[in-house]
This record gives structure tokens, C-alpha cells and sequence, in this order.
């Protein structure tokens, strides 16, 4: 049984206290409250989800089992405690290896948690394992092939249909929690009916649909009893305009759909942010959308077979298009709060705000019962201390 003393970022807001835990939080204890804009060091928070991150310190998602295993043990050290690791758009073979990776990754943690779940099935409530010094892997981000060729942004050009054999091989592979899907690809109404009535998540992105291919997807995820979302929010889709809303007027109009954003201040800026939380409270989370060169510095990388140069904190292809994120989370978090968020709400959209949407019961928020996934911060908010279902990091 381990214990922690500090300011606690409760659901109902924060408090001084003490939290007693060992794989679970057993015991939470009140000793007064806290001024939201003054909290005082530690500061003891959730740990943190990541619903898109292709990579981190050399692995990559689309290196299986060995590229899901860096790539996690990287992001643990700042604080993501589970992660849904994110392919890119490949040949429709490897895309599917990739798939096949994560669920070996996830059978591995069953076994070594002793967790009851079917091989390689998605548990819907949490109740994933996780292995030693690593964050729970849960699922997988499917982002691509079911994309528009004309949205592409830095992912390889092998977008295709989403044909009802292709969603069932995907489906088959038993991890696809999210599925990134653009409105107009061919087959994409029967795709998304198929993915939200299998309880994945169907988010828009990658695309150049108008508001009203946005509203027609929606309501049939809806119909299915799904949830919707947007992938990183603002890019790599029409924006907002007086005239034509776009996807992204239509994501900020849709109080019930969730978004994510890149908020590395290269994606999008800080004002651009703050509209998106002012517009979609509760349902705003932030991810990294991290490729393989996080957590090297500047240089030269890869991301789905294409040359990456990473400068000033930036990773672009050769023709200046943003790929993807050398982000952490902590970052991220520190980036929301210089933006003008709120420390709690902040760290809200690093947790209960991706928890709801995945639908986990097990994790997001300082309750007994819930996994001891827990995140101690300094009053600068940089990590200090990483703890996985009780299990310190490092």
C-alpha cells in the first residue's frame, strides 16, 4: 500500500489531502481546500490518456510489437499512463500487421495483470492490464486508409475504399477502438454504421467534406448508439467560414461530439484553442500525434516510409507539411494552461475528458476503486512521478 500527500484534482475540484492506493486507489482523504489558481506543490493528478500517438524515442506503431513497446515506454515518463497506439495509412497488409501488433502488445498485459478478457478483444469498460514501466494499451487508433486522397496531410498515399470486407479485417483484429474516417470516402455511410454498432469510436477527419456530409455521418453513428468525434481538430480539414461552416464549424457546433487537438502551438494557435474549449466544454481532449522522432531532438526521421526533418519543434515533410508531433502530454498540458485554460480543466482534457469518450469506467479521476494511474507534477507542472496501476515508473 503506498500513499501521497498533496494538492488532489478531484472531480469536484482540487483539495489538500492524501490519496492511499496499491494496484487501486483504496482510500481518499480530505484535510481542506485549495485556491484553483494558487495550488500548492504536488500536485497529485490522473494519469494522463493519449488517443493518438504513432510514436516516441525510434518506435513506431507501424513497427509492431517492438515499436508499440518504445514508443509506450517513452510516453509513460510524461505522464500518459494509457494509450491507444496509432497507425498511419499504409499498404492495407501492413496496415493490418500493425493491428495485429497491438493485440499481441494487449494479450501480453492480460497475461501478466492476470486480467479476464478474450484474446485480443476490446474490453469496452477499461479493465485492461499493463506491463512493468509501461502504460495500458487499451486499442487502437485506426487513422487511415479510410481517408480522402484530397486530405492526406502527412499520411502516404494509400487511402481506399471503406468496403465492407476491409472494415471486417479490421474489426477482426479485435483493437480498433478509434477509427478515423473522412465522410465522402466511398462506403463510408455503411462503414461508420458498422464501426459505432461494434462500439468503436467513428471520428471525421482527413477530408474535405462540407458541413452536411459532417451532420449525415453523425446521425448515423448516432442511430448505430455510437460516439462521435473529430481528429485533431482545426487540421487536415475544411476550417470555419461565414458562409460554409466546414468540418470544423460543425465540430464546434456539435455539443455532443468529441475533439482532439495537437496543441504544440504549431497545429493551432493558442485564440484558436480557446474558442474550440469555450465551444465544446467536457468535450475537448488534447493528444500528442506523436511520430517516432519524439524525444530526439532536431534531425531527420521517418513517418510512414516519407523523410521527416524536425526543427524548432516542428516535424515536416520535405514540402512543409506538419507530420505529425514530437509532443508529450505534459507539454501539451503546460501549452493549455499558457493558452488560458485552467489548471484542472487542463488537466480534465488529458483525462476524465478522453475517459468519457472511450467510454473507460476504470480510470480519468481521483475516485476510490479506480486504477492507480496517477501523475505527481511540480508547481511548474512538469512530471515528477508516474505511477501505473500502483506501480511506480522508472
Amino acid at each position: 500500500m503506498r500513499k501521497l500527500t498533496g494538492s488532489l484534482l478531484l472531480p469536484g475540484g482540487p483539495v489538500r489531502g492524501s490519496i492511499t492506493f496499491s494496484r487501486t486507489i483504496t482510500a481518499i482523504d480530505v484535510a481542506g481546500e485549495v485556491d484553483h489558481h494558487e495550488l500548492p506543490a504536488p500536485l497529485i493528478a490522473p494519469g494522463f490518456i493519449d488517443t493518438h500517438v504513432h510514436g516516441g524515442a525510434g518506435g513506431d506503431t507501424m513497427d509492431g510489437v517492438d515499436g508499440v513497446a518504445r514508443l509506450a515506454a517513452f510516453h509513460v515518463t510524461h505522464g500518459t499512463t494509457t494509450l491507444l497506439p496509432t497507425t498511419m495509412t499504409n499498404p492495407f497488409d501492413k496496415v493490418l500487421a500493425a493491428l495485429r501488433g497491438v493485440a499481441e502488445v494487449m494479450d501480453e498485459q492480460r497475461k501478466a495483470s492476470g486480467a479476464a478478457g478474450p484474446s485480443g478483444g476490446v474490453d469496452p469498460s477499461g479493465g485492461e492490464g499493463s506491463l512493468p514501466g509501461l502504460p495500458s494499451v487499451i486499442g487502437a487508433h485506426l487513422e487511415g486508409p479510410f481517408i480522402s486522397r484530397h486530405r492526406l496531410g502527412a499520411q502516404p498515399d494509400f487511402a481506399i475504399a471503406a468496403s465492407p470486407d476491409a472494415v471486417a479485417a479490421v474489426l477482426a483484429t479485435g483493437v480498433v477502438r478509434v477509427v478515423t474516417l473522412a465522410p465522402e470516402v466511398e462506403q463510408a455511410a455503411a462503414a461508420a454504421r458498422t464501426f459505432a454498432a461494434a462500439g468503436t469510436r467513428v471520428s471525421i477527419g482527413h477530408t474535405v467534406a462540407d458541413h452536411a456530409d459532417v451532420a449525415a455521418l453523425a446521425a448515423l453513428v448516432r442511430a448505430e448508439g455510437g460516439t462521435l468525434g473529430f481528429t485533431h481538430l482545426y487540421n487536415a480539414m475544411p476550417g470555419l467560414g461565414s458562409r460554409e461552416p466546414g468540418v470544423v464549424g460543425a465540430a464546434l457546433a456539435d455539443r455532443a461530439a468529441y475533439a482532439e487537438v495537437i496543441l504544440d502551438l504549431h497545429h493551432v494557435h493558442p485564440v484558436s484553442f480557446m474558442a474550440a474549449v469555450a465551444a465544446k466544454p467536457g468535450r475537448l481532449h488534447l493528444v500528442t500525434d506523436a511520430i517516432r522522432a519524439a524525444g530526439a531532438g532536431d534531425g531527420h526521421s521517418e513517418l510512414g516510409g516519407q523523410v521527416v526533418t524536425v526543427a524548432g519543434g516542428a516535424a515536416r515533410l520535405a514540402d512543409g507539411t506538419l507530420a505529425g508531433s514530437v509532443l508529450t502530454l505534459d507539454v501539451a498540458l503546460r501549452n493549455a494552461v499558457g493558452a488560458g485554460m485552467a489548471p484542472t480543466a487542463a488537466v480534465e482534457s488529458l483525462t476524465a475528458v478522453p475517459a468519457g469518450y472511450l467510454g473507460l469506467r476504470d480510470r480519468g479521476a481521483l475516485a476510490a476503486g479506480l486504477r492507480a494511474d496517477l501523475v505527481v507534477l511540480d508547481e511548474h507542472l512538469s512530471v515528477e512521478a508516474v505511477y501505473v496501476a500502483g506501480a511506480l515508473v522508472g
